[in-house]
């Protein structure tokens, strides 16, 4: 209900009528001031929209603003310890195992594992952004223990705390993975410029849409052959669902989390937007894989 697909395209389709689309930038500071500005054109011109198709599409509208929020997680709050936060993101990555969603994302990403494996010849090499606990880098990591897959995983957070403990873990385990202090704002600095794929998560909401922007361009600088954004597929299932599951982990915390994530998830005519203009094409793609909207935006 909270994708608004009619009338958020209709949105798109008039701002590329009216104004210039994709907008030019030339920094990295303007393409997310650029990003921002026409993410907020586009709501107030699907909310236009959605009062001329009224009925149904007014009352989703009105819904959508009801419970979009730009307030940040606990978990990204300064003021929260380290300590705190590896407690709420080991929460976290406990849920996901409980509903079986790492196994749920590697059968999403292996596809394209498998296809660039065969034209590079080699293993594939992908970075992920933003891994927190570490949790899905593990499970790739797992299943090229026990399948051979044709892929080398490294996994990055800009809390060094958070890298601390995944290197750990995966000590511990002896899986084939490594973690790194990584901004995801300055990937292209990065000496290694060898990652074939850029992966994220969980962890686009948690980036303005300027700032999602920036990592799919950052991705390219990088030298990446494609980006992979996994993420919440907003609507009205996740903003009572996430919630619920997150409480099941006893972490009042953590549920105030889970529902402030699914108010803030991108739905996918707003996903298109941001890779538009990020790219300055069309070539990415949007799908919908219960509970996940999953955006690829392939630079070659």
């Amino acid at each position: 209900m909270l994708q608004l697909k009619t009338a958020g395209h209709i949105a798109l389709d008039n701002l590329r009528k009216n104004l210039t689309f994709p907008p030019l930038w030339d920094t990295q500071e303007e393409l997310e001031s650029a990003v921002n500005r026409y993410h907020a054109a586009f709501l107030d011109e699907r909310f236009s929209i959605s009062k001329k198709l009224g009925g149904f599409f007014l009352v989703s509208e009105l819904i959508d603003r009801s419970v979009r929020t730009e307030e940040e997680e606990h978990m990204d709050s300064p003021s929260l310890s380290a300590e705190k936060k590896l407690g709420l993101i080991r929460a976290l990555d406990n849920m996901n195992n409980m509903l079986l969603l790492y196994s749920r994302y590697i059968s999403i990403v292996e596809p394209s594992i498998q296809d660039l494996a065969r034209n590079r010849k080699h293993p594939v090499k992908i970075l992920e952004l933003a891994s927190g606990a570490g949790g899905l880098a593990f499970a790739i990591a797992e299943r090229v223990k026990q399948s051979s897959l044709p892929v080398a995983i490294t996994g990055s957070d800009i809390v060094p705390e958070y890298v601390n403990y995944c290197n750990q873990t995966a000590g511990k385990q002896g899986l084939p993975v490594e973690f790194r202090t990584i901004n995801a704002f300055a990937i292209d600095e990065l000496d290694d410029r060898s990652f074939d794929i850029v992966l994220i998560s969980q962890s686009m909401h948690h980036f303005s849409p300027g700032q999602l922007a920036r990592i799919i361009e950052q991705s390219q600088l990088q030298g990446a052959s494609l980006f992979l954004g996994l993420d919440g597929h907003r609507g009205l299932d996740l903003l009572v669902g996430v919630p619920l599951f997150a409480a099941l982990q006893r972490s009042s915390i953590l549920m105030l989390d889970g529902y402030t994530s699914a108010r803030k998830f991108y739905s996918e005519p707003e996903l298109d937007l941001i890779a538009e203009i990020a790219t300055g094409s069309n070539r990415h793609h949007i799908d919908f894989f219960w509970p996940l909207s999953v955006l690829r935006v392939p630079f070659v």
